[in-house]
């Protein structure tokens, strides 16, 4: 977008430093507030039990909340072939699950 900053400085004119300082302290401000905010409604969703969205309204089918979530990525990837998904849980191995993309039912485009 080397375009757009020769543009943008053609139409307009120069802010002052005073008035770019203050109007860049308010929208810190702001976003800060935006981002307490949602901070809190991800917590209020995980409290009243709603952190898995797709799940609690319903869009996620049976078949799919039985996949691991490793399964669902590489579903959802179209990964080809074969291969492994291993589990680990610090530094031992939990689980190691074969994975044919053939008997995994494609993502619609």
């Amino acid at each position: 977008m080397k375009w757009l900053r020769p543009l943008v400085r053609r139409n307009t004119s120069p802010i002052p430093e005073h008035r770019a300082e203050m109007w860049k302290r308010r929208l810190s401000i702001g976003y800060a507030i935006v981002a307490w905010h949602a901070f809190g409604l991800v917590c209020y969703m995980v409290y009243t039990g709603r952190n898995d969205w797709a799940k609690y309204y319903g869009y996620k089918t049976e078949e799919e909340m039985a996949l691991s979530p490793a399964q669902q990525f590489a579903k959802h990837l179209k990964v080809e072939g074969t291969g492994k998904i291993i589990r680990y849980s610090g530094f031992t191995k939990v689980e190691e699950i074969p994975f044919d993309s053939s008997t995994v039912e494609k993502v619609k485009e």
